[in-house]
């Protein structure tokens, strides 16, 4: 009925340290993968997490394991739910909520609706999620998984993931991807305010970036 695996080793403080300055939609400019689909979007305004995915699937109108696994969580952990399809039962509210924070856990992602909102915003605990649901599970001890790979919005999950979610979406990264892509997304940032800054001076967003040499390379007698 259920398997329960160890809890993942931390991704290193070191390297989320470096993620958490890092936007999604940087990431998005180059990156391909593992971005879950925009259906997934932040209960609260403004945040940005990062922190190591423990994995849950749980079925259904059944949430016993969630009760179960939000006792395992640690300080820097992301709970991520995949609801293995059932978008009509609401898995994680104010109780859920406020166990997930007294462990230390950063953020939860769940890939159906989650309910209590204001009980979540008192909290102030970030929460990523399809939207709200008044429908909620019940502790009917039918079964699931925690600590195995799910699927939440679209992307594999495995736990010890490092996960960065922010206002744009979330980003799942395996542990070695952290340090090379936080890196080349925080120089790119750099980049950008420099440009920004140049454009505000005065100089021509087209002209920075390329863009208006390829226009006119086009309307001068280019190829078609």
């Amino acid at each position: 009925m259920y398997t329960i695996n160890d809890m993942p080793e931390p991704v290193p403080a070191g390297d989320l340290q470096l993620l958490a300055d890092v936007e999604t939609a940087t990431v998005g400019h180059w990156h391909l993968f593992g971005f879950m689909d925009n259906g997934i979007r932040p209960l609260l305004r403004g945040r940005r997490v990062v922190g190591t995915a423990v994995t849950l699937a749980i079925p259904g109108a059944d949430s016993t394991l969630l009760h179960h696994a939000a006792g395992l969580l640690r300080p820097g952990d992301i709970l991520v739910v995949d609801r293995l399809g059932d978008q009509r039962h609401a898995c994680w509210g104010g109780g859920v909520t406020i166990a997930a924070k007294a462990a230390g856990a950063v953020a939860g992602i769940v890939d159906g609706p989650c309910t209590d909102l204001a009980e979540i915003e008192e909290s102030d605990f970030p929460m990523w999620s399809r939207g709200l649901g008044a429908i909620t599970t019940r502790l009917y001890d039918i079964g699931g998984g925690l600590n195995l790979p799910i699927s939440c919005g679209g992307v594999p999950v495995l736990p010890g993931d490092a996960v960065l979610a922010d206002e744009s979406g979330v980003l799942v990264l395996r542990r070695h991807e952290v340090r090379g892509i936080a890196t080349e997304a925080l120089r790119r940032q750099s980049a950008g305010k420099s440009r920004e800054a140049s454009v505000r001076d005065g100089a021509k967003l087209g002209t920075l970036t390329g863009a208006s040499a390829k226009v006119l390379a086009r309307i001068d007698g280019g190829p078609n």
